[in-house]
């Protein structure tokens, strides 16, 4: 698996279509609690945290019983640990709960990489 992480706008989705050859059907971007792992790529995994801390669902606990799903994807994270914490609680679980996950996902990446102005610098 490959975890591709770096703040918004920063060319993650670009450097992976790269990278990788991915075609448009290639990618799945999360807008929700539903992943369609059988995509190459999942991209905005933010989302699908944002999702889950609306329903009390952990994500770190939701991949690691669908991990058989993700074991060859591409996977991409904006980072949200940059800046100020945000005010609203909602969003503070948010920016937690996708640091934990991002943190899971590294430990079991074969390669991480992370994206600033449209360049890699690998991790791992």
């Amino acid at each position: 698996m490959v975890l591709i992480i770096g703040g918004a706008y920063q060319g993650k989705l670009d450097y992976a279509k790269a990278a990788f050859s991915l075609t448009p059907e290639d990618i799945f971007t999360c807008t929700g609690l539903k992943i369609d792992f059988s995509k190459r790529c999942v991209n905005a995994l933010e989302e699908f945290c944002y999702a889950c801390v609306q329903q009390s669902i952990d994500p770190v606990g939701y991949f690691q019983s669908h991990r058989e799903g993700w074991q060859d994807s591409i996977l991409i994270c904006t980072d949200l640990s940059s800046g100020v914490v945000p005010v609203d609680p909602v969003e503070r679980r948010w920016r937690h709960s996708t640091g934990q996950l991002c943190q899971y996902l590294a430990g079991q990446a074969n390669q991480v990489s992370r994206i600033f102005c449209g360049l890699e610098q690998r991790l791992k």
